[in-house]
């Protein structure tokens, strides 16, 4: 198998392993989205990891692959391919993406998908579909352009430039940059505090601003309000206020 789910102290760590770069390949992109779909499910799954490795997260498509279809092959599978990168932005946990060398073209998306990125220090991230002759194709143009801005999306996007970890930090596209040997050993803490955190809670968090991003303010209003309301019949409400109450701030422990 081409992509893997470790499960361990309630962090499911969603691994590319298709040496030397993980390109990203049809069967790759079709694992990709069974085991998000998997991390979805499982209940043992609290929050996700998503790692190339600690030599690169991933190189981008396979291109060889993608010479030999035509438009009408294209027209099959670019629906494939988005859906598989959807799976991952639809997992109702924390993600994190622990980014380790390159991370181009779909493998930047990938990337996207995640709610946060740690990248190494000798990180290399972009978008060069543009000097295939082609765009983005796996929700590069929407994700991008909403993470860090249009005018700075259209950038990358437009010239096909690859951005180091430091310049990936100022535009946003990463969020932390850590150096390389630490990569996964942060992103995993970082997902392993939020495992054990109020699982329903956080799930209401992530979908709140999503779906918000994604529709008027009006219309996200009432998605907060209506979680807001409805995770007062928790028992981990019930649980943290009680623990504030008694304890004081931040003591709660969590199912």
């Amino acid at each position: 198998m081409t992509v893997h789910l470790e499960v361990a102290e309630g962090v499911g760590t969603i691994r590319l392993d298709r040496p030397p770069m993980n390109a990203l390949d049809v069967a790759t992109q079709d694992r990709l989205k069974e085991l998000a779909e998997q991390a979805t499910r499982r209940e043992d799954v609290r929050a996700v990891v998503l790692y190339g490795g600690e030599k690169v997260f991933a190189a981008g498509a396979d291109i060889k692959e993608m010479q030999a279809m035509d438009h009408t092959a294209m027209v099959v599978r670019s629906r494939a391919l988005q859906d598989s990168f959807t799976a991952v932005t639809r997992i109702p946990k924390p993600v994190v993406a622990a980014v380790t060398g390159y991370a181009l073209g779909g493998g930047c998306e990938l990337a996207l998908c995640a709610d946060y990125r740690i990248a190494a220090d000798n990180a290399k991230l972009g978008q060069p579909e543009i000097l295939l002759g082609l765009i983005p194709g796996a929700g590069g143009t929407q994700r991008l352009s909403r993470l860090i801005g249009p005018s700075r999306a259209k950038d990358l996007i437009f010239t096909g430039r690859m951005v180091r970890a430091d310049e990936a930090l100022t535009l946003g596209l990463v969020d932390r940059v850590v150096p390389a040997a630490e990569v996964y050993e942060q992103a995993h803490a970082w997902a392993a505090k939020l495992a054990q955190g109020p699982a329903l809670a956080l799930r209401a968090a992530k979908e709140s601003v999503d779906v918000g991003l994604e529709t008027d303010l009006e219309t996200g209003l009432a998605v907060e309000r209506n979680w807001f309301a409805g995770l007062f019949a928790t028992e981990d409400r019930e649980r943290g206020m009680r623990s504030f109450v008694e304890e004081g701030p931040g003591k709660a422990k969590f199912l």
